[in-house]
């Protein structure tokens, strides 16, 4: 039966900014339905307050609302527009959950005539209230761990007494695992107890006999009206029971389940998806099994809607599960849509991988000093990568490699922990580094059978972990000229990078590559199709490996490359990896909209990116999509593979700005801006000098080395001082020091941290006004995209603060400096694209604190408050087929849009939150005002002092 005739118009909730636990993912799944639903001529309209991503781009939906989630904010666009048939919740994590909720008890849908599609309200409560879901559970014969509800302290108590320690409390109607703890001894269960207790909405904690060492397993489902139900992907935690599924290791499909079991969880997933109620679209099922041979499976919780694991599940199999439950939820059956890679076959089918897929997160605990680093209930995460390989120990090493955090993968780097008790604590109490210290624990000859009775993670993870280690000790014996053809090919299937070869043979990076370039080792790509290569892919979705030789009967040797290169002109667009502090889903916006601009000028286009959570990693978003680690060695060979005109390397934040030096030294182009500029502004010596040369005014500065010379420089400089760090984001290493012990220990802290970095020491402007400025440069012509004021003062990372655009008390004097300084420098730098600067401004005077010339954070805001898009346009000049004046800007703001930032310090509660140089916000949102005398206004706007009387 096809799509139902009577839904016309419908409402979609986003999930508002990205905290921890709720993040672009379901950013991700918004788009993906918003574009289903657009494909079948249903009008959208939807309701997001999140202005840094491309779901509240304009193009996506008919009618983009960037207002509070709030049941105010619904009544007011159901008022606006009457045509509003349905509303779909489900696309939008737990916030767009609670808040259909929250509607549907005030009666707001009923009042407006509008119906719930894509989910039960009832099988939200039955999922929710872990009581009767425990009740439903018992009847239909699924086992669950023995657990009782509590609802008041004195009950909590109760139950602790009757079931003993470990126990799991979890609170009730909370995300990403908020209010979960594990209690080992009696003494700290009255805190986390009443901990729970307040932080779930209806105080509410279920509280369950901990299942430690048990393994962990996720199900994807979907389910059309007809009751046909199809199990996407199969998920398995390397990490056991008691570590939150957004903290783990993950791996798809299932490694060390036995089909006799998988079967029984099959039938077990579909079962409790059916029991709780009739509803079209997707499910994600979590279990637990026990280690021993019995294989005891137990059920932990079913979640009916579109999930954190949905995006990672839709990239690891090419299946976008989110797309297709719109349209379940729309009144079509799984056998009248098509699969959407062979686009010839039915999406009434089951993925088959012939590939594995690794994923792991991305922590920030830099950011959050002080915090508790264990790994445990509450998700502590702050983004994830994802690696693909044709086996697990390649898709291992990619997802480290694409982690960013300074590792060229397992071990073999000189990185790795040599202390015998460090080791067996950071196994013992679960790390953000786990992954690295199982390598480190094996190299030290830590029996595989220790470890495994410390961790609980399955021997056969940790054999795999075995092998890598006796390949690299038996690589290490050679030298790059005995080393033979086969041990290297060997290696470079593990996922062993060029890098890591190199210090195993102790020579260069450079003649390893060298080496497997003489020998025929080279990358080959392959099709993520969907179906194990027994359809033809219609969507250019590929991975890298490794293959041996074939001999063609004529005595020929090849080796197979699905990846076939076309003779269009091309372009590539490097993604900005994990999500993290200081570097968010802003740039997955830019990115997006640069390969949507070089698309409209003719070029092919070509996407590397390694997160899962995002829109630029969706299979349909370039050309072709490679689903790499934003890692040189990875990065070139494609480069070399597809010869593209050039590569767009400022849209992808940090990540891909990094990455520019070597492409420059490699002979490849870079579209824009060149190096040499983007290298200037970075290094913060030079870019002084080019201030002083233009007459433009900063503070007093300079630049140290060492301790020593950050003394001395004290001693010209006036106290306080900001000491920064070169060639970093997100304000990373910043502090405003007072006094010279102080600066003694933040510069050997950082050097330590950082080492051979230039650190600039400012004189810190005391309670000066900060703004920023964006521009579009060609070379020629500037043009100023926004100029916004921070509420906070200087001395707040610019991502902290409330920034208003325009300003709200700058005058036309210092305005005018403004735009002054920023055409200057734009010029100065030889800009061609975007360009971002930061003011200072005392006594009427604009000083310089720093220029980007890339994306910035605020570029996605600005073209939201403003409703231009000016990426697009940036693109277009940076690939030199318009100039600024080609473009006829119309910004368009009544009143005034303030970017408010958001924080996740309820995940660290021991945390200093006081705002600093260095940035700690997760996500933002964005308020538009009438007026100054808007209450919202003036409330940020009082807090201003608190800052300012330090």
């Amino acid at each position: 039966m096809p799509k139902r005739k009577d839904l016309n118009s419908i409402l979609i909730i986003g999930s508002g900014p990205i905290v921890i636990g709720q993040a672009c993912e379901f950013d991700y799944a918004g788009s993906q339905s918003l574009r289903s639903l657009r494909e079948d001529g249903i009008e959208t309209i939807l309701i997001n307050s999140n202005p840094a991503t491309i779901m509240t781009d304009p193009t996506m939906a008919d009618h983009v609302y960037l207002k509070p989630l709030t049941t105010k904010s619904i009544v007011e666009i159901l008022k606006a527009h009457p045509q509003i048939d349905a509303v779909l919740p489900t696309m939008g994590g737990q916030t767009a959950l609670n808040l259909c909720i929250e509607a549907d008890k005030k009666g707001i849908w009923e009042d407006f005539g509008v119906e719930l599609i894509g989910v039960d309200i009832d099988a939200i409560n039955i999922t929710e209230d872990r009581e009767q879901f425990r009740e439903l559970m018992l009847k239909i014969g699924v086992g669950m761990a023995p657990q009782a509800t509590a609802t008041s302290f004195l009950k909590g108590k109760e139950i602790a007494q009757e079931f003993g320690f470990p126990l799991v409390i979890r609170a009730s109607y909370t995300l990403g695992g908020a209010g979960a703890s594990i209690v080992y001894k009696s003494e700290d269960f009255d805190e986390l107890l009443s901990y729970g207790l307040e932080i779930s909405p209806i105080h509410e904690v279920m509280i369950d006999k901990a299942l430690m060492g048990w393994k962990e397993y996720e199900l994807e489902l979907l389910r059309d009206k007809n009751d046909n139900v199809v199990i996407i992907c199969t998920i398995e935690n390397m990490d056991p029971m008691g570590i939150h599924t957004g903290d783990s290791i993950t791996v798809a499909p299932a490694m060390t389940l036995s089909d006799r079991t998988f079967q029984k969880m099959r039938d077990m997933a579909i079962k409790m998806m059916r029991s709780i109620g009739d509803f079209e679209g997707g499910c994600n099922v979590q279990f637990a099994v026990s280690p021993d041979e019995k294989e005891d499976i137990i059920a932990i919780e079913i979640n009916p809607r579109v999930s954190r694991s949905s995006a990672l599940a839709s990239k690891a199999t090419g299946y976008p599960i989110a797309k297709i439950a719109t349209k379940l939820a729309i009144g079509y059956s799984l056998d009248e849509l098509e699969n959407q890679i062979t686009k010839s076959t039915s999406a009434l089918f089951e993925p088959t991988l012939d590939y594995v897929i690794v994923k792991i997160p991305r922590w920030n605990f830099d950011k959050f000093e002080g915090s508790n680093r264990t790994l445990g209930l509450q998700m502590k995460s702050v983004g994830e990568v994802m690696g693909i390989g044709r086996s697990f120990q390649e898709a291992l090493h990619k997802a480290t490699q694409s982690l960013e955090i300074k590792r060229n993968g397992l071990g073999a780097d000189g990185k790795g922990y040599k202390d015998y008790d460090q080791i067996i604590s950071k196994l013992t109490i679960p790390s953000w580094d786990r992954v690295f210290v199982i390598y480190d624990a094996i190299q030290m000859g830590i029996p595989l059978s220790r470890i495994h009775e410390i961790t609980k993670i399955d021997m056969w993870f940790l054999k795999q972990y075995e092998e890598l280690h006796f390949l690299e000790k038996e690589i290490s014996k050679y030298t790059i000229a005995s080393l033979s053809k086969d041990l290297l090919l060997e290696a470079k299937q593990k996922g062993f990078a060029d890098r890591q070869i190199a210090h195993m043979l102790d020579c260069y990076e450079s003649e390893v590559y060298n080496k497997r370039t003489e020998l025929n080792i080279n990358r080959v790509y392959k099709l993520v199709d969907t179906c194990a290569a027994e359809f033809k892919a219609m969507t250019p979705y590929y991975y890298s490996t490794f293959e041996a030789e074939i001999e063609k009967p004529d005595g020929t040797r090849y080796v197979e490359n699905d990846s076939v290169v076309t003779d269009k002109k091309k372009i590539v667009v490097l993604g900005s990896g994990p999500n993290r502090i200081g570097q968010g889903i802003e740039f997955d916006y830019c990115c997006v909209h640069g390969v949507l601009a070089a698309a409209e000028c003719g070029y092919e286009t070509i996407m590397i990116n390694c997160n899962p959570e995002t829109v630029s990693t969706d299979f349909d978003t370039a050309d072709k999509l490679y689903f790499e680690p934003v890692f040189w060695e990875h990065i070139y060979d494609i480069i070399r593979h597809e010869k593209p005109e050039g590569v767009i390397v400022q849209l992808g934040g940090q990540t891909a700005l990094k990455l520019a030096e070597k492409l420059s030294k490699y002979g490849i182009k870079i579209i824009g801006t060149s190096f040499e500029a983007l290298d200037l502004a970075e290094d913060r010596g030079s870019f002084s000098e080019l201030l002083k040369d233009n007459n433009i005014p900063f503070p007093e500065f300079g630049v140290a080395e060492t301790a020593d010379e950050a003394l001395a420089l004290a001693d010209k400089l006036d106290f306080p001082l900001l000491v920064r760090p070169s060639y970093v984001l997100g304000g990373q290493g910043m502090k405003i020091v007072i006094n010279k012990e102080e600066l003694e220990e933040h510069v050997v802290d950082l050097l330590r941290k950082i080492p051979n970095n230039k650190l600039l020491l400012d004189h810190y402007l005391d309670g000066a006004i900060e703004a920023e400025a964006d521009a579009i440069c060609d070379g020629e012509d500037v043009y100023i995209i926004g100029i916004m004021e921070h509420i906070e003062p200087c001395g707040i990372h610019s991502g902290d603060s409330n920034a208003t655009l325009p300003p709200f008390n700058l005058g036309e004097f210092v305005m005018q400096q403004i735009k002054d300084h920023t055409k200057k420098i734009a010029l100065a730098l030889n800009t061609v694209g975007l360009i971002n600067i930061q003011f200072a401004i005392k006594d009427d005077i604009v000083y310089i604190i720093e220029a980007n010339p890339r994306a910035s954070r605020t570029v996605p805001f600005i073209a939201k408050a403003y409703k231009e898009p000016y990426v697009n346009y940036a693109t277009k000049v940076m690939l030199g087929e318009k100039k600024v004046k080609d473009f006829n800007f119309n910004p368009q703001l009544e009143g005034f849009a303030i970017k408010q930032p958001v924080f996740s310090f309820n995940k660290f509660p021991n945390v200093n939150k006081n705002l600093g140089p260095e940035m700690k916000s997760t996500g933002e949102s964005i308020l538009f005002i009438d007026s100054l005398k808007d209450d919202e206004f003036y409330n940020l706007y009082a807090r201003r002092k608190m800052y300012l009387s330090k």
